[in-house]
């Protein structure tokens, strides 16, 4: 169900739809004395790559649905840790209610063979390197998406794996309960500002080569978020409450429909609206309505 690409010592395992999800493409770093993978993903068979550490970028279930297939070392930032630990605080992190989130503990566990527990699971921090031999692989803190959701930079072979920053036209997701639009934006400047000649998402654009190409596309990512935070403005030209914005999905096309849809709707509102009030460009009346002040 993968196919491989190779980049210097760093192995993309591409998923055979592209990293369409729920399937992404899991980073191989092989160096001189150990080999470290990098979100092993759905798409991963057993057998298909030894390990002898594993890093997630993120406690989400895409990102750890082949630590299945692994007994070794398995590290992730900390704050993030205990979601790849526990199937009921990754559960936690999208605020579901009760009945959303027993349908959703069934399919993580049916459809993404996940544990209710994984023991064992090492908390690092920004900046931790991993030494693989003539290959280093250093943390990036990148939150927003997650808060302890990191990218990898592999060197010498200047190979930069950013996860879910993953240049897609949907956009950056910060639907999660503990997800940030802020900080996405500041990991948006910080992955910018790090030069590197190859550079892996972790779903559909794969390996962008080159920082100006790989800027570009960055940019056009950033900008949709701006779009939505336009979109909910222009909404308020009158007076609408949260469930009139969340109701009007800035988010995901009207035709979709799941049970986590109007979670994220509603957080993903809250934080824009928050936004919009700091810049002076929404106020909130005692109705509990909300409108733009232009």
């Amino acid at each position: 169900m993968v196919t491989p690409q190779i980049f210097g010592r760093v192995t993309v395992l591409t998923a055979d739809n592209g990293g369409v999800m729920p399937y992404g493409n899991t980073v191989v770093v092989r160096g001189s004395t150990r080999t470290l993978v990098i979100d092993p993903s759905l798409a991963l068979e057993p057998g298909t790559v030894a390990a002898d550490l594993v890093f997630l970028s993120h406690g989400h279930e895409d990102h750890i649905a082949g630590l299945r297939h692994f007994d070794v070392p398995t590290f992730a930032h900390h704050l993030d840790a205990p979601a790849v630990s526990s199937l009921e605080s990754l559960v936690d992190q999208f605020g579901l209610p009760a009945d959303a989130r027993a349908e959703a503990i069934r399919g993580l566990s049916d459809d993404f063979g996940l544990p209710p527990r994984r023991e064992g699971v090492i908390g690092v921090t920004d900046g931790h390197v991993f030494e693989l031999g003539d290959v280093t692989a250093t943390v990036v803190h990148l939150p927003g998406h997650t808060p302890g959701h990191c990218g990898v930079l592999v060197e010498p072979d200047s190979f930069f794996f950013v996860g879910d920053i993953d240049l897609t036209s949907f956009g950056p997701m910060y639907g999660d309960v503990h997800s940030s639009a802020d900080d996405f934006l500041a990991s948006i400047d910080r992955v910018a500002a790090i030069d590197a000649h190859w550079y892996g998402t972790f779903h559909q654009k794969g390996v962008i080569e080159g920082a100006d190409a790989f800027r570009e596309r960055l940019g056009a990512f950033r900008a949709k978020l701006y779009e939505r935070e336009r979109n909910v403005l222009e909404f308020l030209e009158e007076p609408r409450t949260l469930a009139e914005i969340v109701a009007r999905r800035f988010v995901y096309r009207p035709h979709v429909s799941a049970p986590y849809v109007d979670t994220i709707e509603r957080r993903v509102a809250e934080q824009h609206l928050a936004r919009l009030i700091d810049a002076g460009d929404v106020v909130e009346s005692s109705d509990g309505t909300f409108a733009r002040t232009l």
